[in-house]
């Protein structure tokens, strides 16, 4: 397996996409997973911003990634496909990343639903709303051989039947799973038992714990969590992600496990990285660099 991180751990901390770059190769990481605009803003040009726009040129930036030994393990092109607003603006959205990433050498882009359920439509009208629209982004993704991962994070994608019924979307395997630990968690499932029940289709890993504050709060009630404000390894997820890394290395899974928390400029995501490593060494997991 590989180690990663998403960007989103340094939102905080303002840094610049290539600020991520050095910090993945300071501390040996050779992942990276980010968030996509479209367009650019005031906060991208003046690098407060930890993910990448989509006017920037995929093959230069990736020829700077290489400077770093740094590649894509996934872009984030989350813009909710379950509202009203999914098929206007989501779809385009992730079919003008879909290009852009195979370009930059990116094998994945994660998609997923709105967190509450959606206003003005019935479960069945916003699932077969989905349907259409992830029948249209993988037939591209297709054309372009990017796999598609619905991630955990929403109403329909933490209820693990209806994430099996949004997998028969289509025939494809382009179209998959983004397991988030932490999201599956706090939604109130047993992630382990979620984790077995959709084995097969896992194509990228979110690791992220969850602060005991937060669970006691929040568990059951919410769907995802923007940032996790725990180390991994220091909540009550912890756990559970060893039983999941468990199963994933029974599996076979080979693909990359990517960091998500609050990174407060190092030191948490250093310490979650450190836990991580640590855990894989126990487990008899190799680290692919």
């Amino acid at each position: 397996m590989r180690v990663g991180f998403h960007t989103d751990a340094f939102n905080s901390a303002a840094f610049s996409f290539e600020k991520c770059l050095q910090w993945a190769r300071d501390n040996d990481v050779h992942c990276i997973e980010c968030g996509a605009i479209e367009g650019v803003s005031w906060i991208h040009g003046l690098g407060y911003f930890p993910h990448i726009s989509l006017v920037e040129d995929p093959v230069l930036l990736r020829e700077k990634m290489d400077r770093y030994e740094v590649s894509f393990s996934q872009i984030d092109a989350a813009y909710p496909l379950s509202g009203k607003d999914g098929p206007i603006f989501g779809v385009p959205y992730v079919l003008k990343t879909i290009p852009w990433a195979k370009l930059a050498g990116c094998p994945n882009i994660a998609t997923t639903d709105g967190l509450y359920k959606p206003e003005g439509l019935t479960d069945d009208e916003a699932m077969e709303a989905m349907k259409r629209s992830y029948g249209m982004i993988v037939d591209t993704a297709e054309a372009y051989g990017i796999n598609i991962n619905i991630e955990l994070h929403g109403y329909f994608t933490t209820n693990p039947d209806m994430i099996e019924k949004m997998l028969d979307f289509t025939k494809s395997e382009r179209l998959g799973i983004n397991f988030d630990t932490g999201n599956s968690f706090i939604a109130g499932n047993d992630p382990v038992a979620f984790c077995r029940r959709v084995l097969p289709r896992i194509r990228h890993v979110h690791i992220k714990d969850v602060s005991k504050s937060l669970a006691d709060a929040a568990r059951g009630k919410a769907t995802g969590i923007g940032i996790s404000h725990s180390a991994i390894g220091d909540g009550v997820n912890a756990e559970n992600i060893r039983q999941i890394l468990t199963l994933l290395r029974d599996y076979g899974y080979s693909g990359t496990l990517s960091l998500e928390c609050e990174g407060q400029g190092g030191p948490l995501i250093e310490r979650s990285l450190g836990w991580l490593r640590g855990t894989l060494k126990a487990l008899n997991i190799v680290e692919e660099r």
